[in-house]
């Protein structure tokens, strides 16, 4: 583990800690979504209910930072950059209302064609989206990158996709090389929700935006009764 990351952890004998990543998964389902890291949420993340010296310890069993691949490649959650440009978790019975609230009730063609989506963020979708047999791709960051053409600001505008709910990652993967051994670090995979889980899943909500935020906004006061405005706003991205 990297020294210079102070974790906030909790006590390995802590009644609340997650001891693996089912203890995990059972949480995500309980309150619909859950970061990875810590927030201005007390208590709303991975990170808080994990014990310190388990990260990055290569132990897939008590290692968080492991665990977040196994979840990554189910198929009832999505894992992605969701909370404040950091990493989190959504249930598959909560992704669309997030979806509908993040992209403000648009597709994406609608979002560039009104001006509020930039050129190399629709190429990125362009690239992913639905065949007219409803299948998408997976791809690899370097992949993409190289087949949606941008040079400069990929990583920023994975970021933006994913905050949008219009991208997530998928699982990771080793490269291999000419001998086909895999080798080096696990990188991330990305896919649309509508390629994890189909058109019609992700898009079922049938309510505003402003009724799928109040949504969210809601399902975290009911387990947080005490944060604040503020803190709900940088963590979901609520837009007043």
């Amino acid at each position: 583990m990297d020294s210079d990351w102070n974790l906030k952890g909790c006590r390995r004998n802590d009644p609340s800690r997650f001891r693996s990543a089912e203890d995990v998964v059972a949480r995500i389902h309980e309150v619909g979504f859950l970061p990875l890291f810590a927030t201005d949420i007390p208590g709303f993340s991975v990170e808080e209910h994990t014990y310190a010296w388990d990260w990055w310890s290569d132990d897939p069993k008590s290692d968080p930072w492991a665990w977040r691949m196994e979840i990554a490649a189910r198929d009832d959650i999505a894992y992605g950059k969701f909370f404040d440009r950091k990493a989190g978790f959504i249930s598959k019975s909560c992704f669309p209302a997030f979806a509908n609230y993040r992209r403000d009730g648009y597709d994406h063609e609608g979002l560039y064609e009104d001006g509020k989506m930039n050129g190399r963020a629709k190429r990125i979708l362009d690239v992913l989206e639905l065949n007219e047999d409803a299948v998408g791709l997976e791809m690899m960051s370097g992949e993409l990158r190289k087949k949606a053409a941008i040079e400069k600001g990929f990583d920023n505008v994975l970021i933006d996709l994913q905050m949008q709910a219009f991208l997530l990652i998928s699982g990771f993967r080793q490269k291999r090389n000419k001998r086909g051994i895999e080798y080096g670090w696990h990188l991330p995979s990305f896919m649309t929700p509508e390629t994890k889980w189909g058109y019609d899943a992700v898009n079922s909500v049938h309510e505003s935006p402003e009724e799928s935020r109040n949504w969210i906004e809601e399902r975290i006061r009911q387990f947080y009764p005490e944060v604040g405005e503020k803190e709900i706003q940088k963590v979901i991205g609520i837009r007043r």
